[in-house]
């Protein structure tokens, strides 16, 4: 289970779109494949898209489950999917909310007092949440998921006070590394869920190996002049390294601070020289900051167009598939490759599972 502490959400499975005729069409096949497969081969091993099934049948259901108390939803979302029935994972930070300003409320303080484990990005993300749960580590299990899963010779470094861009979810592959670390935290808690926790985090790396690849093919049909990312602030520094973007961030890494008229300048002289046609927004900046951009590539003779709203420091709405891990790295992906002029091929395969949980037709027959 998971769900946000910031806000009252009731957008119930009951909400979410159907399925497409094609999807369920793709279920029944993949479902008498994996039959077929269990009566004519019965000791070959299960395939990761197996995996998470065997771990909800072999998985204990603790009573009550393990209280886990998460910071940003990206850090929620997959502590839910990795821990299963055995968790109850609340998101202190919820959609919109821009994690470099956050201050904790009387109720966050409440619900990490009763958390039976505490997850956070780290890295400096949560900017003056920091100390709260400093103070808090001394007394419950704590751990600050990408430094433990993001090896230092990864990590992107900064000249501001950050030291080290914190958004290392925007790599797919190196988020992947954070599902260790949090199924060992969980299993540690819960040995009876171990077992489980295990497969999940197993069966969750596929899926996010396959983003990652999908992600990459995708950007790679964007013309190679319009491989430039202009965003309101610099969060997207890691997705540029993986997938071949050039990256231009009005503001830096945190938010802490407005963007001067030398940025807006600088960022419009650089949408005019290199002809990028589009620029985005972010779902936790003010708008009025990619305006003035808008407005100065206009005074300089230039052209370019908002491209649409990227998800950075925070994801969607729960129960959208922009609430997801996965759902946001994709909604991002489509954005930028459409108004950057490339074509989004299918999601593969391995995505099939999410794909018809939150209706997204687009998936490559298998």
């Amino acid at each position: 289970m998971f769900r946000f502490a910031t806000k009252s959400h009731e957008v119930g499975r009951n909400r979410r779109v159907v399925a497409s005729r094609s999807s369920v069409h793709r279920r029944s096949r993949r479902l008498a494949a994996q039959l077929l497969v269990r009566l004519a081969l019965p000791g070959l091993a299960l395939t990761s898209l197996t995996l998470a099934g065997l771990a909800l049948a072999q998985d204990a259901r603790l009573d009550p489950p393990l209280r886990v108390v998460a910071t940003v939803g990206m850090v929620g979302d997959t502590a839910a999917t990795v821990g299963g029935a055995c968790t109850d994972v609340v998101s202190l930070m919820g959609p919109g909310v821009d994690p470099h300003l956050y201050q904790a409320t009387s109720g966050d303080v409440r619900e990490l007092s009763r958390a039976d484990l505490i997850l956070y990005g780290g890295l400096t993300l949560e900017g003056q949440l920091g100390d709260v749960l400093e103070r808090f580590g001394e007394r419950t299990t704590t751990l600050a998921v990408s430094e433990a899963g993001v090896p230092e010779g990864r990590r992107i470094r900064v000249s501001s006070a950050y030291g080290v861009d914190p958004h290392v979810w925007m790599d797919v592959s190196l988020w992947a590394g954070t599902l260790d670390p949090i199924a060992a935290a969980l299993g540690d808690l819960a040995p009876a869920c171990a077992a489980g926790v295990r497969d999940r985090a197993a069966a969750h790396a596929a899926e996010l190996n396959a983003l990652h690849d999908w992600i990459a093919r995708a950007v790679a049909t964007v013309p190679e002049a319009n491989r430039v990312l202009v965003t309101a602030h610099d969060a997207f520094a890691y997705y540029g390294r993986a997938y071949g973007l050039q990256v231009v961030g009005i503001q830096g890494v945190s938010t802490d601070a407005e963007p001067s008229i030398a940025d807006i300048r600088a960022t419009a002289e650089t949408i005019a020289r290199t002809g990028v046609p589009a620029v985005f927004v972010e779902t936790t900046i003010n708008p009025r900051t990619i305006q003035a951009v808008l407005d100065a590539t206009g005074d300089m003779g230039a052209s370019v167009e908002l491209g649409g709203t990227l998800y950075s420091d925070a994801m969607g709405e729960p129960g959208t598939a922009e609430g997801t891990y996965i759902g946001m790295l994709h909604a991002n992906t489509v954005a930028i490759v459409d108004a950057l002029g490339g074509e989004a091929p299918p999601l593969p395969g391995a995505l099939d599972d999410w794909a018809d949980r939150h209706g997204i037709a687009d998936v490559a027959a298998p």
